[in-house]
């Protein structure tokens, strides 16, 4: 019988000849039948082991090699949560002028649409006063007006002719996106909130390869990841409210998850490089992203003005007259 292995690049292939058995210098007649059959087991089972020990069946190919960054920094949990709190003390309220970009739909729903951008203002004051405008591309009226004190809020839909209105936190979930959609999906992702000297944090690290947009180059990215968690009641069980990311290049949190009361991610937020508006640095871009949803909201800063005196009529919105009002929960 003849047992050939194939040739795989350049290694060799390996034969078996003599009806099934490999030839031996030495005489076996003398030995037990059951140890002559346990050597002739061994040498053929190395017969068969020969081509993967040597590398017979290994096919290799050339791959792009990740890069490590010049520079990675280490930093403690309680460094972190210290960068995180001057950050969020840097900024008291807000004006922007803004372009919205919104994407809608996904896997589930088995489809995806990206509306025609449109141009829009934002204001926000600490703690919880948030008024955000779209306006109709090309003819630049208003799409939408919504506004909240913190507590409340009123959004406007000006071609539809309704108003919704309704606490700020959804106390009862509708079919309809809209009725869902709240001011907090804003303010918890324009500003990372600080945290407090009573909330319980936690510090991991990871890499990951990501692809330089500048340069095409597999880069490795190494991360912290700060958990900020809460204890359930009295047992021992930790919830998960946010996650922090930070880039270890210079220890910058570039993007934020925020979490629903069953553990899942409801909102993510990622920040796009900085950029210098006046005295202070500030993302160019934020995209706020709803899994559960599955919709997206891309957020592009073409001005910024930080730390304005902002009153309370800025951040009231009057329901027109004839207007259709609806209340949410």
């Amino acid at each position: 019988m003849l047992m050939t292995w194939p040739r795989i690049g350049s290694r060799c292939a390996m034969r078996a000849r003599n009806k099934g058995t490999i030839e031996v210098a030495n005489s076996y007649e003398d030995e037990p039948a059951a140890l002559m059959g346990r050597r002739r087991s061994s040498a053929l089972l190395l017969v068969f082991l020969l081509p993967f020990l040597n590398g017979c069946l290994v096919h290799t190919r050339r791959i792009q090699q990740a890069k490590m960054p010049a520079v990675v920094m280490t930093a403690t949990a309680e460094d972190l949560v210290k960068e995180v709190n001057d950050r969020c003390q840097t900024i008291h309220s807000l004006s922007a002028t803004v372009v919205f970009q919104a994407t809608v739909g996904g896997p589930r729903k088995g489809k995806e649409k990206t509306y025609t951008s449109f141009n829009g203002y934002i204001l926000l004051r600490k703690p919880e006063s948030l008024r955000v405008i779209g306006l109709v591309p090309v003819l630049h009226t208003r799409a939408f007006d919504m506004a909240s004190n913190g507590q409340t809020f009123k959004l406007w839909i000006p071609h539809e002719n309704k108003v919704f209105e309704g606490p700020n936190t959804v106390t009862k979930q509708s079919p309809n996106t809209l009725e869902n959609f709240r001011p907090n999906i804003f303010s918890d992702s324009l500003l990372i909130n600080c945290i407090g000297r009573d909330d319980l944090v936690t510090l991991t690290s990871d890499t990951d390869t990501r692809i330089d947009p500048k340069t095409k180059q597999l880069m490795i990215q190494a991360d912290y990841d700060l958990s900020i968690v809460r204890r359930k009641g009295d047992s021992q069980e930790l919830i998960p409210e946010r996650v922090i990311h930070f880039n270890r290049v210079d220890l910058r949190p570039y993007e934020e998850d925020i979490y629903d009361s069953e553990g899942a991610i409801q909102t993510e937020a990622i920040y796009g490089p900085d950029q210098t508006f006046g005295p202070v640095r500030f993302p160019g871009t934020i995209t706020i992203k709803r899994p559960l949803e599955e919709y997206q909201i891309v957020i592009t800063f073409q001005k910024l003005i930080t730390n304005l005196n902002l009153t309370d009529d800025q951040f009231e919105l009057k329901t027109p007259r004839g207007t259709i009002v609806k209340e949410l929960h």
